[in-house]
């Protein structure tokens, strides 16, 4: 049995919680592939929010096996945090959850480099949640980081303990200092600690092609969005793992071979937290309302997200690079009540109008060239069907997908699973 992959096509915050969770019941398998404790996916249901930052998006669902990948990096702080939040409903979390043993730990030092780090770069700084994500994986790149499996060795502790001293030496070597009490940091992590190792704790990549052979249904499960990937993203105001398809194969251990449907989740705007550029930012009203509408306020960090037009140049690339099969549409809802709406389709840039997304997004010189088109006032989020959403929003719905060459499949029009329309 092939993988299907569900990805983020912008600069994450697209609503990838929602549609893992709606999809979950057609899935045995759920897998997370990459990423950290910087991502927030976002679920609502029976009246209830959910944010969960590590554990995969299939948790609330009883007949569904969950994965934490390779690919991932672990705050056993945050982990912690997040099993304790959902004691509440009940769930057998500790066979119903597997972790693999080459997932990589964030240790409290990785958190205080990440956030020294960040203030002196000043005005240059790319906006990072201070997760200590960045440090993570560069001591996994470096070869100096410490996975899930080596916590049950005996001497691990001796690893940790050089490993924290090498960071401490970098940490004082900042000019810019901050304030931390590491006995505390670090009591806390190793009291977390003790939770993580009640879990299952596997060779993932064997488990995922035993699955496969027996035919089991398996969805990949990306964080972040595909503009924030490492090589491919607006670099450097990226993350700093691989968020695209590719991710799924390394982060999992699954061969290209196996993947089948590429599901493409975007939004009918677009937002961006943190900095960087963002050709299509709305700065003034329209902003502001679709802001509100929308609640775009990141479930991580809690900050404002930036707010703009839909940038179809941008969502051509994605697609590209992801090999998308299907798009998925979220918050269609948010622009009800705009008299007019916008779609960028192609860059004025100093060398020609093009529709190729560039290698520097950051240049002054690049200029949106936008289509305009006519709103709709009607309330949508109580829609259920296709024949009965407003003709101004089926004709935006055409266009984009004329444009990019790939069909929507689904449309969100609304942040509960019951708001949800097929195609």
């Amino acid at each position: 049995m092939s993988v299907d992959l569900i990805l983020g096509l912008q600069w994450g915050d697209e609503g990838k919680g929602k549609i893992v969770d709606f999809l979950t019941n057609s899935y045995e398998i759920i897998a997370r592939f990459q990423g950290g404790p910087n991502a927030g996916h976002t679920l609502e249901f029976d009246g209830i929010k959910h944010v969960l930052h590590t554990i995969p998006s299939g948790i609330f669902h009883s007949n569904v096996q969950n994965l934490i990948g390779n690919g991932v990096v672990i705050d056993p702080v945050i982990f912690k945090k997040e099993i304790e939040n959902l004691d509440q409903f009940k769930i057998d979390l500790y066979s119903k959850l597997l972790i693999s043993n080459k997932a990589h730990i964030i240790l409290p030092t990785h958190r205080i480099l990440d956030a020294v780090s960040e203030r002196s770069k000043g005005k240059s700084k790319i906006g990072s949640t201070l997760r200590g994500i960045g440090p993570t994986y560069m001591d996994k790149t470096g070869r100096n980081g410490i996975r899930v499996g080596d916590i049950f060795e005996k001497n691990w502790e001796v690893k940790y303990n050089m490993l924290c001293k090498k960071h401490m030496n970098i940490i004082n070597s900042y000019k810019n200092k901050i304030e931390f009490d590491l006995n505390k940091m670090n009591k806390e992590f190793f009291d977390a600690l003790e939770k993580l190792r009640k879990f299952k704790v596997i060779n993932t990549q064997f488990y995922l092609s035993n699955a496969q052979k027996s035919g089991k249904k398996i969805l990949a499960e990306g964080a972040q969005g595909t503009l924030l990937d490492i090589d491919f993203g607006t670099y450097p105001y990226v993350t700093s793992s691989t968020t695209t398809a590719a991710g799924a194969c390394t982060g999992l251990g699954i061969a290209p071979k196996d993947i089948n449907e590429v599901y493409g989740i975007f939004k009918a705007y677009t937002t961006r937290v943190g900095s960087g550029p963002f050709p299509t930012e709305i700065n003034g009203r329209d902003g502001e309302i679709m802001a509100k509408a929308g609640n775009e306020f990141g479930s991580t960090t809690g900050r404002a997200r930036r707010c703009g037009w839909l940038d179809l140049v941008a969502l051509k690339y994605a697609i590209q690079i992801n090999g998308v099969t299907q798009l998925i549409m979220m918050k269609g809802d948010v622009l009800s009540g705009f008299k007019k709406i916008k779609i960028c389709t192609s860059y004025d840039t100093e060398e020609n109008l093009a529709d190729e997304f560039p290698f520097n997004l950051s240049k002054n010189e690049i200029l949106p060239k936008y289509i305009e088109f006519p709103g709709w006032q009607k309330d949508i989020t109580n829609i259920n069907s296709e024949n009965e959403l407003p003709k101004e929003f089926i004709g935006y719905i055409k266009f984009i997908e004329k444009e990019l060459e790939t069909p929507i499949k689904i449309i969100s029009v609304g942040p509960d699973r019951k708001q949800t329309i097929f195609r």
